[in-house]
């Protein structure tokens, strides 16, 4: 049998205070670009797990999911390598926590900035990824979800696998 495609799976935060956004300033092939706190689905978590860890390896800050923003499927080619790749996104919005100032930010992550949502429209090409701009869009239209439509088997928890 042929290799199965696949997308890989993501999460994102939308943190909202004072009416800025919590976004991450990160270095990548194509230079320094903004981003929701995000990364990869890991094994063995949730989605919405994995988005609280993201935040804390990002941000230094906790944070706690509350609600499902939406869900969100997105095609990308790598300009460097010519990669194909699809991403499938759980978008999270949540309570931010304590943060951490002594912890180191994850590798690539340059800095935390917290920008207006029309700051945030207005460099659409330093955002690295569509996504976010779709992504805040719907947060700001009030879209929200329970965190159960988002259901984990307790065999991702299992380890030994």
């Amino acid at each position: 049998m042929p290799n199965r495609w696949k997308p890989n799976v993501t999460v994102a935060a939308i943190i909202e205070r004072d009416g800025r956004f919590l976004l991450v300033e990160e270095t990548t092939t194509d230079g320094l670009k903004l981003n929701n706190p995000a990364g990869h689905l890991d094994p063995g978590e949730s989605p919405a797990q994995a988005c609280a860890r993201e935040v804390r390896e990002e941000t230094a800050h906790e944070f706690t999911p509350t609600a499902l923003v939406g869900v969100y499927l997105n095609r990308f080619t790598k300009t460097r390598t010519g990669d194909d790749l699809t991403y499938l996104r759980f978008a999270f919005t949540g309570q931010l926590g304590t943060h951490h100032a002594w912890q180191a930010l994850d590798a690539g992550i340059v800095r935390t900035v917290w920008m207006t949502a029309d700051e945030i429209r207005a460099c659409p090409e330093r955002h690295r990824s569509p996504l976010l701009l779709q992504c805040l869009n719907d947060y700001l239209a009030g879209q929200r979800a329970p965190l159960e439509l988002v259901h984990t088997d307790v065999s991702v928890m299992q380890t030994g696998r």
